[in-house]
């Protein structure tokens, strides 16, 4: 369907639909979206299921915005809404979104903000204009969201263009012919790291993911001819945002793309928190970056996020909803429905089929489901893990026994979703006395990941929402916990007689301040270094993990060795990854379940026997591509 097609048909809908007392003002195309604007909002909206029936008919989401020329000044909007609300509500911030008519109240009591049946809101409605939207404000700040918020209310002219761009090209017409459809594997396949899969139909190209190698300079094959063009893709999208799925986003932007990027909202964040990271990093280590700060900032401007479960238009073919993976915060399984029910196809990303401390496992039912691509880091038969509660034990085990014997523990973790668990664990275990209570620094992203954490209740599970929230009792501000903030600080706590306990980035131990603690430590027995992720094949960690005996650093030009004596310990169970036995549960119970399933982000021996077993089981095809081989999925 073209633009001007696509404009007539909402024409239409909307005469059949609204009543002569509703004027729509304009229409516009906003990315996936069909944009109202009106100077009746409240009419519109309370006007029964106005708005479900334009959508029906247009088979597409359709939002609806107050006429610009009836929103108030920025700064008049902003005294009513202090006028209003009351002092209890305590607001922290108010952001107003010019390209969307609304304006998001941060406040730390959002039901004093929104009123008895939301009364405060309406009459903000009719007093402002503008759509106001009440959020509660995060427990610690975060820097990186408060950027992101700031550069996208100084960028919305530019945003704006962008996203009617993305919308005519979602609406152009298709190509007649029956549809297929391919998976090509771009990277990620028989290995772990650079994960890129390329989604292909005769009238559309999805990149899903794009990420860089943890244990060398691989990256995904970007001169394959699928590929390119680069600005000939449709749209790419993140399943979530760590470096091996997301790192090398902006070398896209760079070398031509131009398109959307689809992910939640702090997947968004997350993402923008690790890429200029990754930067400071490259720049350390006096290496030559692929990428720098500008093309991040063009990420954030490029991003369109997406709630959970809600779907979205990203190809005049291709239909995209996000569930939850389980994994890290905001991780998604992107859901793919192409044509006009032709066919369906997930890809997990990785993904966490179990309760953790911090989410819920991941979704397993969809509304149809023909293929899945699947990863399998844990695929392997002997992958059976501990469970969290099993983990949790162990854990306390070791560290009391490293700090018991007046011993510093370095903890290797990822700044996303690992050191939030182990956070968690360490402040119950010291305020129930099951570990000696001792400092816990936290050492790298760590702390500005976490504060992001608490801006997105939402992603969280339930229990630990409701105790942060309701319960006024939040883990992550315990007194046990220090944040390193400066290198000075740093060597302090290296050089400090006390046991104490760090966590460190990066969690692969392939640079970032780990490196400097186990440097310091590894000499002396009583110390010990415990691993709570995945190591890839390749990395530091991994060779530490199979018993390397001494290391060898680099230090002011000069070459030097240290021996390694602290006490090495690995606990699988606080992985973000499911393990061989809920991989295959997590099939088991898919609703419904594929006919087909590939399978990527694996060693290859693991994701060979993984696939063995599945057909085993289910009587299904499963299959175990390389990198660069192409399967026809439609």
């Amino acid at each position: 369907m073209s633009f001007d097609s696509l404009i007539e048909q909402t024409k239409q809908a909307l005469a059949e639909v609204l009543p002569e007392t509703i004027e729509v003002t304009d229409i516009e195309l906003e990315g996936p979206h069909i944009v109202l604007y009106t100077k009746q909002l409240d009419a519109f909206l309370s006007g029964g299921d106005y708005l479900r029936q334009v959508a029906q008919r247009l088979r597409r989401r359709v939002l609806v915005r107050s006429d610009p020329a009836i929103l108030s000044e920025p700064k008049e909007a902003e005294v009513a809404i202090r006028e209003l609300i009351p002092p209890e509500a305590e607001i922290s911030a108010l952001y107003f979104e010019p390209e969307t008519g609304e304006v998001t109240i941060e406040a730390a009591n959002p039901g004093a903000a929104i009123g008895r049946q939301g009364s405060v809101l309406n009459e903000l409605k009719r007093r402002i204009g503008w759509v106001p939207t009440v959020v509660r404000t995060p427990p610690i700040p975060s820097k990186t969201v408060e950027e992101v918020r700031i550069h996208l209310r100084h960028h919305f002219e530019d945003r704006r263009s962008f996203l009617k761009k993305v919308g005519v090209k979602i609406a152009r017409d298709r190509l007649p012919e029956k549809i297929w459809a391919r998976n090509t594997s771009l990277g990620g396949y028989r290995e772990v790291g650079r994960s890129a899969h390329l989604l292909t139909t005769q009238n559309s190209k999805v990149l899903i993911d794009c990420g860089i190698d943890p244990g060398s300079d691989r990256t995904p094959f970007f001169n394959a001819p699928e590929l390119l063009p680069l600005d000939s893709l449709d749209a790419v999208v993140v399943t979530h945002a760590h470096l091996d799925h997301c790192g090398l986003i902006p070398v896209l932007l760079k070398y031509g793309y131009h398109g959307p990027i689809y992910s939640t909202a702090p997947t968004r964040d997350l993402m923008t928190l690790m890429l200029l990271d990754a930067i400071k990093v490259t720049a350390q280590e006096a290496r030559r970056g692929l990428y720098d700060s500008s093309h991040v900032r063009e990420l954030v401007s490029r991003t369109i996020p997406l709630r959970w479960g809600e779907t979205t238009d990203i190809a005049p073919d291709m239909r995209l909803t996000l569930h939850n993976a389980g994994h890290i915060l905001g991780s998604s399984i992107a859901h793919f429905h192409l044509g006009d029910g032709d066919y369906n196809l997930a890809y997990t990303g990785d993904l966490k089929f179990e309760r953790s401390w911090l989410f819920n496992p991941a979704a397993n039912r969809f509304p149809r489901l023909e293929a899945l691509i699947m990863e399998s880091t844990y695929g392997g038969y002997r992958d059976v893990q501990p469970n969290r509660a099993q983990a949790t034990e162990d854990f306390s085990r070791l560290a009391s026994k490293v700090v018991g014997r007046g011993g510093k523990l370095v903890v290797p973790v990822f700044a996303v979703g690992r050191s939030q668990e182990v956070m968690l664990v360490l402040e119950e275990r010291m305020r129930e006395g099951k570990i000696p209570r001792v400092p816990v620094y936290l050492d790298g992203m760590i702390f500005e990941a976490t504060a992001i954490h608490t801006a997105y209740p939402e992603y969280l599970n339930s229990q630990l929402r409701t105790q942060i929230f309701q319960q006024g009792d939040n883990p992550f501000l315990s007194d046990v916990f220090h944040r390193v903030d400066s290198s000075s600080m740093r060597i302090d706590v290296i050089d400090g007689k006390e046991p104490c306990i760090v966590l460190a980035t990066s969690g692969m131990m392939s640079g970032g301040p780990v490196m400097e603690y186990f440097r310091s430590w590894a000499p002396e027995e009583k110390n010990g270094i415990l691993f709570v992720g995945y190591q890839a094949e390749g990395t530091f960690g991994r060779r530490l993990q199979r018993g390397l005996s001494e290391a060898t650093f680099m230090d002011g030009g000069r070459q030097i060795t240290v021996p390694v004596r602290l006490e090495v310990a690995t606990i699988e169970g606080f992985s973000g990854h499911s393990d061989r036995v809920q991989l295959m549960n997590y099939v088991a119970t898919l609703d419904p379940r594929p006919q087909r399933i590939v399978l990527c982000h694996g060693e290859e021996s693991k994701a060979l026997d993984l696939s063995t077993s599945l057909h085993k089981r289910f009587n299904l095809e499963s299959r175990v591509p390389y990198n660069l081989e192409a399967v026809r999925m439609i």
